[in-house]
């Protein structure tokens, strides 16, 4: 079994690790209704997407 050299500094450690966090993930208000919406997505409270209406509103 492979053994380390010396033992890694938390900033060695923390450096690598860096990219690991998970980001948050991107969302905007719908600008027909103020509902929040996932980018490039139809608004599931008022079905608008870029100021038309794509698809009938739920009741």
């Amino acid at each position: 079994m492979a053994e380390p050299k010396s033992k890694l500094t938390r900033r060695a450690r923390g450096n690598r690790r860096s990219h690991d966090g998970l980001a948050q993930p991107g969302v905007g208000k719908c600008q027909n209704c103020g509902a929040w919406v996932k980018p490039h997505n139809v608004c599931t409270s008022c079905g608008y997407y870029k100021d038309r209406e794509v698809v009938a509103p739920k009741v």
